[in-house]
């Protein structure tokens, strides 16, 4: 089929395994160009994720470019950027920070944080701390309809943000009778460089000012640094303490711990060189069909396939406004596509068919999707669920920002 109406897309929901594609993408800077993957926590400072993996029956080297979890994020990020121009209207919940103050301290720069950005969805810590007309979220009748949220009665999330339900959440410290469910994601998404071979990276600075690697810096006594002797901190023995910042051994002293003076020239094991990457998507039909819509206690299966239809249709916005949006993973990682991808049906006995879908068309899929879950007697509010943050959040967020200019941020942290 060229592009699934929404009956064929109903179909699918109903009784069909995954839709999947796999993307060939290239760097954009041309065959050759170094890529830049995430880093993560080494022994040694920070590193890559190499790994074999098998592809079409042979054992390729392979990098992540970008995890299933950060994939999420993006496909959330790029839904998010949709809803704020305009383009299309998702529920969501919001909590905003307009007009909210601690002391001098104006956080209305902060705007509005929604549950398509929040760390952990409907159940981030921001919403939990937040109110709903006065009252405390998880106490109003809002709050508690998504706390009892089960897979067997995923209603309350899909009226106040589906988006959850297609990215997965858990409210992780919900506690017993029936508490803290988990809603397994149903799209998992990643991007992995193929024959990948380790690189380096090179790195140093000149200092403008010149400054001497063998001046010595001392710590003040307001935890800052000083070049002089006489306002320096003092030790039990009335000597000098030598400022260390978050390093307590090896460069005591030094002016490079302010970032002052030069760096010597130095050589990281970070980055590399692929021959193209892999861009792995699937949107799981039975992780859908697990999901129950009951409304006022009373269970439609017709109900229920309307609503994974529509949650279907959302998932395959998000992954056609991530195309529009193109391959920008972070700097030094710029992809592009290798020539057009088509998506995968794939029924229950194996058997596959393939599908073009844009934006245009998959936005029109899921508008007519709405329509059709709001005739079923789904609930599809036209406005987001309004928060605003409670005392102690706003001066939780007040407090860090003194903290921060006055050099106290976590990096000063020993």
């Amino acid at each position: 089929m060229s592009v699934p109406d929404l009956h064929a897309l109903h179909e699918a929901v109903v009784g069909a395994a995954a839709i999947r594609r796999s993307r060939r993408l290239l760097p954009a800077g041309g065959p050759g160009d170094k890529v830049f993957p995430p880093t993560y926590p080494g022994d040694r400072g920070p590193v890559h994720v190499f790994e074999d993996r098998i592809l079409d029956g042979e054992r390729k080297s392979c990098v992540l470019l970008d995890s299933v979890q950060s994939q999420a994020n993006r496909l959330e990020e790029a839904l998010r950027d949709l809803l704020r121009a305009g383009e299309v209207w998702i529920p969501h919940i919001l909590t905003d920070f307009g007009g909210q103050k601690d002391g001098e301290e104006d956080l209305s720069d902060i705007g509005e944080i929604t549950s398509l950005e929040a760390p952990h969805r409907v159940f981030d810590a921001i919403f939990r701390d937040s109110r709903l007309d006065g009252v405390e979220f998880w106490k109003s009748h809002a709050g508690r309809r998504l706390l009892l949220a089960k897979p067997e009665n995923a209603t309350a999330i899909f009226e106040l943000s589906p988006t959850a339900l297609v990215f997965g959440c858990w409210h992780s410290t919900g506690q017993g009778g029936g508490l803290g469910a988990k809603f397994p994601r149903a799209v998992v998404s990643e991007i992995v460089g193929v024959d990948a071979v380790p690189g380096k990276r090179t790195g140093s600075r000149i200092d403008p000012l010149g400054v001497n690697k063998n001046v010595t810096i001392y710590e003040a006594e307001d935890g800052s640094w000083t070049p002089s002797v006489e306002e320096a901190k003092k030790n039990k023995r009335g000597d000098p303490v030598k400022y260390t910042g978050k390093k307590r051994t090896g460069e005591a002293g030094r002016p490079s711990l302010v970032n002052h003076g030069n760096i010597a020239p130095t050589i990281e094991e970070l980055g590399a060189t692929i021959d193209h990457a892999l861009h792995t998507v699937v949107i799981s039909l039975p992780t859908l069909r697990r999901l129950r819509f009951p409304v006022d206690g009373n269970i439609d299966p017709e109900r229920d396939a309307a609503a994974r239809t529509l949650l279907a249709a959302l998932a395959l916005l998000a992954l056609a406004a991530q195309d529009r949006n193109g391959y920008n993973l972070r700097s030094r990682c710029d992809l592009h596509a290798d020539g057009a991808s088509a998506f995968e049906l794939l029924s229950a006995d194996g058997e596959s068919k393939d599908f073009s879908l844009d934006f245009a068309a998959a936005r029109a899929l899921y508008e007519q999707a709405i329509e059709a879950a709001k005739a079923a007697g789904l609930p599809w509010p036209d406005e987001p669920l309004r928060l605003t943050p409670q005392e102690k959040l706003v001066q939780i967020v007040a407090e860090s920002r003194r903290l921060a200019l006055q050099g106290k941020g976590e990096e000063a942290e020993a």
